[in-house]
């Protein structure tokens, strides 16, 4: 090998990196900018399967990786966010959306007329305007922009690096020769694309490779086909990865992910096989990379547009594929509200730290919505005097508190994803909510101490004090109803009812100590019951005040 060959082989190393970690950058810049937009997708699949097609195709085209897509729909389905209906959808959608990337790495072939054009032209530029805007700028919106210029911009970079370090050898006789067997054996031409796709873990990436060949002339068409048909098989093996250790549903989602492909690729291999059987001269035709993203693109589509229908059966063959243990299922039946949760904090939706944090946020109204019904079934005690009550109040308060380690420890790592400026915000308000939902658990625990301290010493209040608790508990309990809602619907409405109801509670908590003092000193009340109905309106005031905190975070992140 002499200094040119290692200098070749060097500058293609070099332009696989820019390539691949332009990708990246630019993927992650396109997510970001997306932002919220991304997490309301999901709320948009409901059981139209076209939908969740167009979805996965949208997501997948932003954030440049089917294999991604994939794995945060194991994620979502092992979380129980989708049902594998909805994910057989997203699935087929998302290996159209993939097909992006290799359209925008053939917009570099627009033949040397149009040079100007071609992106590679503008790549440095790219680079350099996106820098000024990452450096300089102060504002989110255009570092973001930056991000995904200077990532677009080394992607074109490191496509020239490849280019030019393999044309000097397109006339050696290895390529002609390599891309012949690879074209008259489909078999080994698929199995050469699934492994190149499953070592990058990418098949926008290798399908990227396949093109900047085709740009030397050495590809020909056969060969390229049969290695397209293999990447897409190869795209499933991050999921398939991913779903190692997940739950039944979870594997499901990827095998269904690999049936689609793999008979994707069987129906069209076997007829493009039998077809250049018949046209010889088609086969051997030099493919370029625009006929490689139209192909991409077509065999896409179609696949898409004939397994469409099957769906259901894809689904069903899944369930034959991943049969249910016995242990599995009744696992699954003995779920409790802790185990919901643990399996909704899925880490392959770190895949898209917008979807992440969505995630983290419905589970913070889940554990808020628990918290609240605490603190009902803790003042139902306290007017029925039921033990089994009192008991329930302190488990499911034990609950809260694992939840909210679970979650600080979730958000912790969401923390440390590629977030923007409003995400962090979102993510420290959540961590503050905790808290806030946290402290509700704690004063629902003690209200079931009165409850029980008064079975204890047999105390009774008075039909007003009675009367007074209901009015206040339901105020109460309200204003802290409409804070969740808040953080649920981000609706402004929800955030001033709750300062209404909270300035009520305020009101209420002043005007109850005032009769309850006056009932006391008219002998009306036995002190011991009126040092427990002080406390428990005591407690009902902070309930509120804690729901006030958290429609505050809502209020400033609007």
């Amino acid at each position: 090998m002499t200094v040119n060959d290692l200098s070749s082989l060097f500058t293609f190393l070099g332009g696989l990196g820019l390539f691949l970690y332009g990708m990246n950058i630019m993927a992650d810049g396109m997510q970001k900018s997306a932002g919220s937009k991304m997490s309301r997708f999901l709320g948009m699949l409901t059981n139209n399967r076209l939908m969740a097609v167009v979805l996965g195709a949208v997501i997948t085209a932003i954030i440049q990786s089917s294999g991604a897509t994939t794995v945060m729909v194991v994620g979502f389905v092992s979380a129980g966010v989708l049902n594998l209906t909805q994910a057989v959808g997203v699935i087929m959608g998302a290996n159209i959306g993939t097909t992006i990337t290799a359209w925008i790495v053939s917009m570099n072939q627009l033949g040397d007329a149009f040079e100007v054009f071609q992106p590679s032209f503008f790549a440095p530029l790219f680079i350099g305007a996106g820098a000024v805007c990452m450096l300089f700028s102060k504002k989110q919106k255009y570092k973001t922009v930056g991000e995904i210029c200077v990532g677009l911009g080394m992607l074109f970079v490191g496509l020239d690096f490849m280019s030019d370090s393999i044309s000097p050898y397109t006339d050696l006789p290895i390529f002609s020769q390599a891309f012949r067997i690879l074209g008259n054996n489909p078999v080994l031409g698929i199995l050469i694309g699934a492994a190149v796709t499953a070592v990058l873990q990418s098949s926008s990436a290798s399908v990227g490779i396949l093109q900047t060949l085709a740009m030397n002339g050495v590809v020909t068409t056969n060969a390229a086909i049969f290695i397209t048909l293999g990447q897409n098989i190869g795209s499933c093996v991050t999921a398939m990865i991913s779903s190692i250790g997940g739950s039944r549903t979870a594997k499901r989602a990827a095998v269904m992910h690999l049936s689609f492909n793999v008979l994707g690729a069987l129906i069209f291999g076997t007829i493009l096989f039998f077809l250049f059987l018949i046209y010889p001269e088609l086969a051997a035709h030099m493919i370029t990379p625009v006929e490689i993203s139209i192909f991409h693109t077509v065999f896409n589509v179609i696949n898409t547009a004939l397994l469409f229908p099957f769906a259901n059966q894809l689904v069903k063959l899944s369930g034959i594929l991943v049969p249910e243990k016995k242990e599995e299922k009744e696992k699954e039946e003995g779920d409790s509200d802790e185990s919901e949760t643990m399996k909704h904090l899925d880490k392959r939706i770190f895949e898209s730290p917008a979807f992440a944090v969505e995630t983290a946020s419905l589970e913070v109204i889940h554990m808020g919505q628990i918290a609240m019904e605490n603190v009902e079934t803790a003042m139902k005690a306290i007017f029925t005097g039921e033990k089994e009550l009192i008991l329930k109040v302190y488990d499911t308060e034990k609950t809260v508190n694992h939840m909210e380690k679970m979650l600080t420890e979730y958000l912790v790592k969401i923390n440390n994803l590629s977030l923007t400026e409003k995400q962090k915000i979102v993510v420290n308000h959540l961590f503050y909510s905790i808290s806030d939902i946290e402290r509700v658990g704690d004063h629902a625990e003690n209200l079931a101490e009165q409850a029980q301290y008064m079975i204890q010493n047999k105390l009774e209040f008075s039909k007003n004090s009675i009367k007074d608790l209901k009015e206040i508990s339901k105020t109460a309990c309200e204003s802290f109803y409409h804070s969740i809602e808040a953080r649920r619907t981000g609706n402004l409405d929800e955030v001033r009812m709750v300062s209404r109801l909270e300035d009520e509670v305020d009101t209420l908590t002043e005007e109850l100590r005032e009769k309850h003092i006056e009932r006391l000193s008219k002998g009306k009340c036995k002190p011991a019951a009126g040092a427990v109905f002080l406390d428990l309106i005591s407690n009902l005031e902070r309930i509120s005040d804690h729901g006030h905190n958290l429609a505050g975070y809502v209020k400033d992140e609007v």
